[in-house]
């Protein structure tokens, strides 16, 4: 049974949001396992709170990943891939 488990910052995603990463991920898995995957694809959409990741040592809240800079946190253009594309 093919299972994906996305964790995403709470409140940031629309119910039509999280439907299409349901739906996509399922055409997904059937892509690649062909269609008899689809019937027992498993997709999670987890709601991480606030503060409740970090990453390279920094705590993630809404006000960071929306632009705010930690002190003592890297600049912008050194963060890393993902740190990044959560921030843009």
């Amino acid at each position: 049974m093919p299972f994906a488990h996305f964790k995403v910052p709470a409140d940031t995603l629309s119910p039509d949001d999280k439907k299409k990463i349901v739906e996509r991920t399922t055409d997904l898995y059937a892509e690649i396992y062909g269609e008899r995957a689809r019937a027992t694809t498993v997709v999670l959409v987890d709601e991480v709170a606030d503060g409740g990741w970090g990453v390279g040592g920094h705590v993630l809240t809404a006000a960071l990943l929306n632009g705010a800079q930690l002190s003592g946190a890297p600049s912008r253009r050194r963060r890393s891939t993902c740190h990044r594309a959560w921030a843009e």
